[in-house]
């Protein structure tokens, strides 16, 4: 392998490592709402249909979040078949659980109609084509599988990029309730458009980095 080929590869292990470490450290943080444990969001804990709704969208779409990124490593794929379909039914149970939880919650957001719209949107497109990508799997048209849960992912990594927006939208001058407006919308879509450009392939990695993230 070149010496640029090897630059490549690190950068996809580091990439993909962040992915990992970042959809960990925000879906350990979530169960917190579980336990009590603070600091919990008063907007958070005002929605109306917190009990049992929210709380049913946190467990499943944190647990979705925990599992995901290993699915899509070629070692445990290749090497652990028995492992990856037990992990995808539990990222497939989790998904629909936190988009079923997710689209009732987001009838009882406490933070006006813009975020009912945005999550309220976002979770049954999330659960379709994360059911998409199981009914593909147990069809055993795995080209089409993977197609459908790297869109899947993209949308569970929304929980990732809601936390990244949030602080970056308020240096940028807005207050909070407009910045969690606009994330209702930003969080998850340009995620999905991200993963439908490379799914046609106009996103261009080089092969060893894509390795590494498959």
């Amino acid at each position: 392998m070149t010496a640029d080929g090897r630059a490549f590869g690190k950068i996809g292990s580091l990439g993909w490592g962040l992915v990992g470490f970042l959809s960990a450290a925000i879906a350990l943080f979530s169960y917190r709402y579980l336990l009590g444990i603070g600091p919990l969001a008063p907007g958070i804990i005002a929605n109306l249909y917190a009990r049992p709704f929210l709380y049913l969208h946190i467990v499943g779409a944190a647990t979705a979040l925990l599992v995901m990124p290993p699915q899509f490593l070629p070692r445990v794929r290749a090497r652990m078949p028995r492992l990856h379909r037990w992990i995808g039914r539990t990222y497939v149970a989790g998904c629909t659980a936190g988009g079923v939880g997710g689209f009732v919650a987001a009838f009882g957001s406490t933070s006006g109609l813009p975020v009912t719209i945005g999550f309220g949107s976002l979770a049954p497109i999330w659960i379709g084509v994360t059911l998409m990508g199981w009914r593909m799997a147990v069809a055993r048209r795995f080209p089409e599988h993977r197609a459908w849960m790297i869109r899947s992912a993209a949308l569970t990594f929304a929980a990732v990029t809601l936390r990244l927006y949030l602080p970056i939208l308020q240096l940028a001058g807005l207050n909070f309730l407009s910045a969690y407006r606009l994330t209702a919308f930003i969080s998850w879509i340009p995620n999905l458009i991200a993963a439908e450009l490379y799914l046609r392939g106009y996103l261009r990695i080089r092969p060893r980095v894509l390795a590494m993230a498959a």
